[in-house]
């Protein structure tokens, strides 16, 4: 019946790795905000995969990769000890415990660098998933990029001591 899914890996961000992420940027805001974002606001950030600030925000932040065989599924970035900046999963892969699998591994990093909490501009897509793990909502946010309105909650979830 059920096929077993092979196990997933992580590894850190490499130079080479940034049009792969991107595409798996825009494929996540694509097809998985149509709920919560205009066609005109999906556009508008998947832009911002399309210039060269991109890698660079990747390569400034610690950006771990999720792989599947060895090919990138995902990747999430944890920018200083407690924020996180970026978390991606390939539509095709989604559900299938590869956000959980990268923000396990930034939660135990942000306690590494002895975080007490740990923060995430959440998009209205990503808001749940974070509540179920602990974040609370702080407040909302009303971003522009490229000439439109988006808007995200600071979510924020203390660090427990080390199990």
């Amino acid at each position: 019946m059920g096929q077993t899914l092979p196990k997933p890996g992580l590894r850190p961000f490499l130079p080479d790795d940034v049009p792969l992420l991107a595409a798996i940027f825009t494929a996540s805001i694509e097809q998985l905000t149509g709920d919560d974002y205009s066609e005109a606001q999906q556009q508008a950030w998947m832009e911002a995969a399309e210039d060269e600030a991109f890698g660079k925000r990747l390569a400034a932040d610690l950006t771990l990769i999720a792989t599947l065989e060895g090919s990138p599924v995902g990747f999430a970035s944890l920018r200083g000890a407690d924020h996180i900046r970026m978390l991606y999963v390939h539509p095709a892969v989604s559900g299938q415990g590869i956000a959980t699998l990268l923000v396990d591994a930034l939660e135990k990093l942000a306690g590494g660098r002895g975080a007490t909490s740990l923060s995430v501009d959440a998009s209205d897509t990503a808001q749940g998933f974070f509540a179920k793990r602990g974040y609370t909502a702080q407040q909302r946010n009303s971003i522009t990029i490229n000439d439109e309105w988006l808007a995200n909650t600071t979510m924020k979830k203390t660090l427990g001591a080390p199990q």
